[in-house]
C-alpha cells in the first residue's frame, strides 16, 4: 500500500479528518486548459462539450501549427441535438487534413467538419460575406480574437450564396426542419447585409421570427409550419432581395465602366 506524508504542523487538517487524494499536476493542467478558452455569446456549456473542445484542442496542435482554432455551430447550442462538430482551423500554412479528421473521429466517436482557413482569407469573407459574421457570432475560440474590418459588399458573392436558399422554395415538401431553418436563415442574412445591419445569430433569429410571424425557431426547426403561409413571405423575402443584388451588380458594372 502506498503512503502518504502530510506534515506535523498542518493548518485546517485535524487528526481523523477525511481528505480526498488527487494528483494536483493533471487538476492544473485541466484548469488551466480550460482557462484557456474563450467564449462568444455563450453563456453556458455542458462539461462533456468542453471535454470534447479541450481534447479536439490538444490533437490538432500537436498536429497543425495554427493561429487559432475555432469551434462553431450546432454543437455549441443546448443540449446534444447536433449532426456534427464545426471547426475552423485558422493557419496560414497548408495541411492534409482528412488523417487528422478520422483520428478525431475514431478518438471522439462524433462526426467532424474541419475548415481550415487563412488569416486574409478570413478577414476578406467577414468584410464580405455575411455568413461569416454570423458564423463567429457565436463561438468558442483557443485564443481571444479581435477582427478590425471594413465592411463592403461584393454582390456577386450574395448572390451565389442566395441562390442556395431557392431550394426551399423547389423543395419544401422534401426538406427536412433544419434544412429549411438553414436555408431561411441564410436569405435573411444577406437581407440584413443587403441593408448594411449588424449580423449575428440572434439578430436573424429574431428577424425570421419578426418576419414569418413565428412564436419561437423551432417552429420551423420541427416543420411545424403553415407550408402556404410560410412560402408566400418566403418568395416575397427572397424577391426583393434579389432584386437588389442585382441592382448592386448592375451599378458595380457601371462603376468600373466610368473608372
Amino acid at each position: 500500500m502506498d503512503q502518504i506524508y502530510l506534515p506535523k504542523n498542518r493548518i485546517g487538517l485535524v487528526t481523523g479528518s477525511f481528505v480526498l487524494i488527487k494528483p494536483l499536476e493533471q487538476e492544473i493542467q485541466q484548469k488551466s486548459q480550460t482557462k484557456k478558452l474563450h467564449f462568444y455569446k455563450i453563456q453556458s456549456i455542458e462539461p462533456l462539450k468542453l471535454q470534447v473542445i479541450n481534447e479536439i484542442i490538444k490533437i490538432i496542435d500537436k498536429k497543425i501549427k495554427n493561429d487559432n482554432i475555432i469551434f462553431i455551430g450546432s454543437f455549441l447550442e443546448e443540449g446534444f441535438n447536433f449532426n456534427d462538430v464545426d471547426i475552423l482551423i485558422i493557419t496560414n500554412q497548408k495541411y492534409s487534413i482528412e488523417p487528422i479528421k478520422k483520428e478525431l473521429e475514431e478518438k471522439q466517436k462524433i462526426k467532424i467538419h474541419l475548415i481550415q482557413i487563412n488569416n486574409k482569407t478570413l478577414l476578406d469573407g467577414l468584410s464580405k460575406d455575411p455568413l461569416y459574421p454570423m458564423m463567429l457570432s457565436k463561438c468558442v475560440a483557443k485564443k481571444r480574437f479581435i477582427f478590425k474590418i471594413r465592411k463592403e459588399i461584393d454582390y456577386k458573392i450574395l448572390d451565389l450564396h442566395l441562390l442556395k436558399s431557392k431550394l426551399l422554395i423547389d423543395n419544401f415538401n422534401t426538406l427536412d426542419g433544419n434544412e429549411k431553418y438553414y436555408l431561411t436563415r441564410n436569405m435573411i442574412a444577406i437581407f440584413l447585409c443587403l441593408d448594411k445591419q449588424k449580423i449575428s445569430q440572434e439578430i436573424i433569429d429574431k428577424e425570421i421570427k419578426i418576419i414569418f410571424n413565428l412564436k419561437r425557431i423551432e417552429e420551423i426547426k420541427k416543420n411545424m409550419l403553415n407550408k402556404n403561409s410560410f412560402l408566400t413571405k418566403y418568395k416575397k423575402i427572397y424577391n426583393e432581395t434579389q432584386r437588389k443584388i442585382f441592382r448592386g451588380i448592375k451599378n458595380d458594372s457601371k462603376q468600373k465602366q466610368i473608372d
